[in-house]
């Protein structure tokens, strides 16, 4: 088996998808843990919903680099997600529940009435689901992906008290004249971001396990943000390395089988949890 991944290691396609898929867990737990704690972990599901109504869009008028398209129309959704969310008459579970279907509805709609493709059924499902184009992206997807990434690692870091404080107390945030809808309004963006960066790795419907499942194992063990965030990056990484190598080796699909081990991983975080709760009784 060692020699079996030694070999695969030498093709520059493999090195490419281990490369965006770190980079990609990276930033996806960053925020786990800050959308975890303001109830708001289905917003990953509702905007990676859009994403695919949007690649439908991008496909219908055959768009050669669909991320043009994706990318602004995620954003946009997002910042509308959070400005519908803070109305009193629409709450926010309810209003990622309506875009996220209405999105899902209105993609796969356009995908069956302007079909491109003679395998509409493969396409559909390797959007949802993730595909095998991780493992055939050029240099320059490498290169976008490392700059967006390379983006939000510098944006988390700027203002990281910021977040810490727009995470647990809002309403203070904004007695003491700080604005709390604009960092709101960057973390919107910022998830916007990573969930097209991870349609390629996950497929739009397990984007919210690449998010929510390391931040929800981080806080089995530890309690501060800064540990938890710092245990979820660290975990997010493993998972995505470690489930993308198994997929390599055994021909699974790479989507699932991070999914697959960020889900070990919480039980086995739980368990620790459970053994440390009980060790300090």
């Amino acid at each position: 088996m060692a020699d079996k991944l030694i070999m695969y290691l030498q093709f520059p396609l493999v090195r490419y998808a281990l490369i965006v898929g770190v980079l990609i867990a990276l930033c996806s737990s960053l925020l786990g843990v800050t959308l975890v704690l303001k109830r708001f972990s289905f917003v990953g599901d509702g905007l990676s919903h859009v994403a695919f109504g949007a690649i439908a869009i991008a496909s219908v008028f055959n768009l050669s680099n669909n991320m043009y398209l994706v990318l602004p129309i995620t954003i946009i959704s997002a910042i509308l997600l959070l400005r519908t969310g803070q109305n009193a008459k629409l709450k926010g579970d309810a209003a990622i529940a309506m875009i996220s279907v209405a999105a899902l509805a209105f993609g796969y709609l356009l995908m069956n009435l302007f079909s491109t493709s003679s395998n509409l059924s493969g396409d559909v499902c390797s959007t949802l689901f993730g595909s095998t184009s991780i493992l055939t992206l050029s240099k320059r997807d490498v290169w976008l992906c490392v700059v967006l990434s390379i983006a939000v690692l510098l944006v988390f870091v700027l203002f990281y008290n910021r977040i810490f404080a727009v995470t647990f107390d809002e309403v203070f945030m904004r007695a003491t004249g700080s604005h709390a809808d604009g960092y709101n309004l960057l973390i919107a963006v910022i998830i916007a971001v990573i969930i097209v960066l991870a349609m390629n790795l996950v497929g739009s419907l397990l984007i919210s396990a690449l998010v929510i499942f390391p931040a929800l194992s981080a806080m089995r063990i530890f309690k501060s943000f800064r540990s938890v965030t710092v245990f979820s990056a660290i975990l997010s990484v493993f998972c995505a390395f470690f489930g993308m190598l198994i997929s390599i080796l055994a021909g699974t699909p790479v989507g699932a089988t991070i999914v697959a081990v960020d889900t070990l991983a919480f039980f086995a975080c739980s368990g620790a949890g459970m053994v440390k709760g009980g060790a300090r009784a």
